[in-house]
């Protein structure tokens, strides 16, 4: 059983669910370092027990939350990308694709930015 089986579960359209299943294999083969993480109905992801991406879904979207810090450090590249945003997450149309480059730089910043970090949250 895949750790993210009862979120893949709650998500009845096909493409969708394939959508999201290809970020999440992207996720983990571009970083098989990180460890998946259950909290809060959400799937996440963490390094060395410390919160580095969290992705939830609705209707018209896929949230990805990288936290605030993240967030406000890209807000100008997501705005770029054509995504919309707020504090904690931005928003990925399910029409639209993901800009994976992007993605990259938001997980490699906070797996560099919280190396040091022992705490979920950053404070």
């Amino acid at each position: 059983m895949h750790k993210f089986d009862p979120f893949f579960d709650k998500l009845e359209d096909v493409n969708q669910l394939g959508k999201v299943q290809d970020l999440f294999e992207w996720v983990e083969n571009t970083f098989p370092q990180l460890e998946r993480e259950f909290k809060w109905n959400t799937p996440m992801y963490s390094d060395h027990g410390t919160f580095i991406l969290g992705v939830s879904t609705a209707k018209a979207h896929i949230s990805i939350a990288p936290e605030n810090k993240t967030m406000e450090r890209f807000k100008d590249k997501i705005e770029a990308a054509g995504y919309t945003q707020t504090a904690g997450l931005f928003k990925v149309k399910w029409k639209q694709e993901f800009d994976y480059n992007l993605l990259k730089e938001m997980i490699e910043y906070n797996i560099e930015d919280k190396k040091d970090v022992e705490t979920f949250w950053r404070k």
